[in-house]
């Protein structure tokens, strides 16, 4: 049976009844108003207002050049159209990391200027003192490891990450401190399924995947990948559920055409 209800139904004491019997979440981003409205209408159970933002908004090669307010502004524009979903934001790269001070001032501008219901951070032992100072605050944490995009220089590629042992503990290790710490889920990027499987299985809190295989307990997409609008982003983790890009290019061509010729408008459209 599937949750349903009225504003704000998916709630994180909600998500993690889902965990408990079994079923699926799902998770797709958003960036402005009317997506977001078509995702709440539709039943999404998680909106990620993403850094992602930074890519396929702002034609950015990576997420670190988004920023603090635009992040703010974004989150906003998703919160005024969303009575079901739950609505998660990503803190940008700058705002968190090496000083939990900001990273709680950060996380509180989110809360208050954009009436989100969480935050999202990417890191594990490294930020656990950011983690523990805004969760102090009340404000929920969802974590994220495995590939974490705003570490890009770090890796130094978007190959996939933890298939080495070490690497695989250390990442296992990261998930359970930010369970103890009071992370309400956790996101897991480009990862073995293997791997996926194993840590959804030791974690009591929801665990969702992008690209780490199907025996998570949920599923994330950019909306935008998954309806064909970014077509030269095509790893194997990536379904197209749509096209859009092709229509879109063909309406807007149709269009032109139509005003070239004098075709738009006709009389019906004219008053």
């Amino acid at each position: 049976m599937s949750v349903e209800g009225k504003r704000r139904v998916i709630t994180t004491h909600v998500l993690q009844t889902m965990k408990d019997r079994g079923e699926r979440i799902s998770m797709l981003t958003s960036y402005d108003y009317s997506m977001a409205r078509i995702l709440d209408q539709a039943g999404i159970d998680i909106i990620l207002v993403g850094d992602s933002a930074a890519n396929v908004m702002a034609g950015f090669e990576s997420t670190l050049p988004i920023t603090l307010d635009d992040m703010i502004y974004h989150a906003a524009s998703v919160v005024r159209a969303v009575k079901h979903a739950l609505v998660v934001v990503d803190m940008p790269f700058g705002s968190y990391q090496g000083d939990s001070q900001r990273a709680l001032q950060s996380a509180i501008r989110i809360m208050k200027e954009s009436g989100a219901d969480a935050i999202k951070m990417e890191g594990g032992k490294e930020i656990l003192d950011s983690v523990n100072r805004i969760l102090s605050a009340g404000i929920p944490v969802m974590g994220h490891l495995g590939l974490t995009p705003q570490s890009i220089h770090k890796f130094g590629t978007y190959v996939v990450r933890a298939t080495e042992e070490e690497e695989a503990d250390r990442l296992v290790s990261d998930a359970q401190e930010l369970e103890a710490a009071g992370c309400f889920s956790i996101v897991l990027e480009k990862i073995p399924a293997r791997l996926g499987a194993e840590v959804a299985h030791k974690l009591q809190i929801p665990v969702i995947g992008i690209g780490a295989g199907g025996k998570v307990d949920g599923q994330v997409l950019v909306s935008y990948d998954m309806l064909g609008i970014t077509e030269a982003f095509s790893p194997r983790f990536l379904r197209r559920y749509a096209s859009l890009g092709e229509e879109m290019f063909t309406a807007f061509k149709s269009y032109i055409q139509d005003v070239k010729e004098g075709n738009f408008p006709n009389e019906k459209e004219q008053y």
